[in-house]
């Protein structure tokens, strides 16, 4: 990997998580006036023109073929169609702490998928990172904290399945990348989420209807679409399209930690022993898969 390309692609991906990590408590004050899959699709279509307005205004207009556009869109309702829902659904059915664990199996499952759809060897190296990764993100999180009541069960299946297909996703970012330009590909990706959020966003109307819309809640609503989309999401398929997925995807362990540090700063949560020990881990984790040759 150039040294220089490996740097730009793990600022992408920790600054995307990063994003992710702290979107969570705006989130849940627009989601109290909003419902989840009609704030999502006002997020993906927010996001999908605010990088067309900056592919609009690009000097060099790249080619785009009527397959890649297929295959942007068909990458984009696998993360933000299927994915996404599955993590509403899961969100809603079981609990955030669960959420958090859960879903920290992404990585593990691009390391499942690389081999197959990119090529990529799984080395010995990119193992390590991700086990010992892994154990810094469940230190964070502290699976104490987790509920396995059998009525969470299709909750948390939900959170598996968004995992999963979030992995998918990710994998496919990379494959798809390779083939054209990246800036148009995660703009048609976006609006490859709106069909599916938009049809549960009628239901939504139908059953759940949108509270009071007020300053706070529109400033909240352009974070959301301008910066925890537009923004986060093209620097996560950067990420893919820079970095090997493996290495990539050990970017996502900073979301809970950011999230952590916010509801300490914010909230007077507690920072433990436990979470600094899992933040150094991670650290580790990531050098060690980007110091591979």
């Amino acid at each position: 990997m150039k040294t220089h390309h490996t740097l730009a692609g793990l600022f992408a991906g920790l600054a995307a998580a990063s994003i992710w990590g702290g979107m969570y408590v705006v989130s849940k004050v627009v989601m109290e006036v909003i419902p989840p899959f009609t704030l999502l699709a006002i997020r993906l279509v927010m996001g999908a023109a605010v990088l067309g307005v900056i592919i609009y205004f690009r000097k060099d207009k790249p080619a785009i073929t009527k397959d890649f556009l297929w295959k942007s869109a068909l990458v984009g309702f696998v993360g933000y169609g299927v994915s996404l829902g599955f993590q509403f659904v899961g969100t809603d059915l079981s609990t955030a702490s669960n959420g958090s664990l859960v879903t920290s199996a992404t990585p593990a499952f691009v390391l499942l998928f690389a081999p197959f759809l990119l090529g990529e060897r799984t080395t010995t190296r990119g193992i390590v990172a991700l086990v010992v990764s892994t154990l810094g993100v469940v230190a964070v999180i502290d699976p104490r904290n987790a509920e396995l009541s059998p009525t969470l069960f299709w909750g948390n299946m939900s959170l598996l399945a968004a995992a999963l297909t979030w992995a998918l996703y990710s994998v496919l970012v990379r494959k798809v990348s390779k083939s054209g330009d990246l800036l148009v590909s995660s703009t048609v990706m976006l609006l490859g989420g709106v069909p599916s959020s938009l049809l549960f966003a009628a239901w939504e109307a139908q059953t759940q209807g949108v509270g009071e819309i007020t300053i706070g809640i529109i400033g909240g609503i352009l974070f959301l679409g301008i910066v925890s989309t537009a923004l986060a999401m093209f620097m996560w398929n950067y990420a893919f399209a820079e970095l090997p997925a493996a290495v990539a995807s050990l970017t996502f362990f900073a979301q809970p930690v950011v999230g952590t540090l916010l509801g300490w700063f914010f909230l007077s949560e507690k920072i433990t022993p436990l979470f600094l020990a899992g933040g150094v881990l991670i650290g580790i984790g990531i050098l060690i898969a980007t110091s591979e040759k």
